[in-house]
């Protein structure tokens, strides 16, 4: 944690406010922005590996995120309610740049979207064991024409994306220009979906839970 992180976590929301719009912004705005780079480093590093992030990049994001963070809040902080602490607020921001950041990067890294969705994938997270080799292959064969017949074109992107890719959700919600819950519906549908295929066609229980 930087030099004065610790003190600058006890200041009181009001004592933030006051010295970012008074005599002392200057230095309480370097502050805030060493609280900013904390905390986004800490996310990143929390978040790097399963976004095809290392190394030097992890540090350039975070201060990159921290940067837009810092412009962001000082712009709005006549948007903060007091309805938490002033620093719980000025993170939120660092969170949206870190995710937003992370998403554009994968996607700057990814593979070519047009390559072969890889159906194997799904075997093991179907959990087949060897003695179930034979049960497992019906399935996985099952669930693929599910996937191509019982999903509309959105849904099947997004399992596809999410589930068997494993692309993050966040560099999805970019990616397709939506939210997260647009998306997390999505997916549940998808599911449902697959789901009622596989009850219907005498591949899962009714009670089975999972796809």
């Amino acid at each position: 944690m930087p030099t004065g992180t610790l003190a600058s976590l006890g200041v009181s929301s009001d004592e933030w406010l006051k010295s970012l719009t008074g005599e002392e912004r200057d230095a309480a705005v370097v502050r805030l922005h060493g609280l900013l780079v904390w905390a986004a480093r800490r996310e990143v590093y929390r978040r790097g590996n399963g976004w095809r992030v290392t190394g030097p990049e992890l540090d350039d994001l975070a201060f990159q995120a921290a940067a837009d963070a810092l412009v962001s809040v000082l712009a709005k902080l006549d948007q903060f309610r007091g309805e938490s602490r002033f620093t719980t607020w000025a993170y939120k921001f660092v969170m949206f740049e870190v995710s937003t950041k992370l998403a554009r990067h994968f996607w700057r890294r990814a593979d070519a979207p047009s390559a072969p969705v890889d159906w194997g994938r799904l075997e093991a997270r179907l959990g087949v064991q060897p003695d179930q080799e034979c049960e497992g292959r019906e399935l996985l064969a099952a669930l693929v024409g599910a996937i191509r017949v019982a999903l509309t074109e959105r849904q099947r992107e997004v399992f596809v994306a999410i589930v068997i890719e494993g692309i993050p959700l966040d560099a999805l919600v970019v990616q397709v220009g939506s939210t997260r819950n647009a998306i997390y519906k999505m997916l549940f549908d998808a599911r449902r979906n697959l789901r009622t295929a596989l009850v219907d066609g005498g591949y899962l229980a009714l009670e089975h839970e999972g796809t």
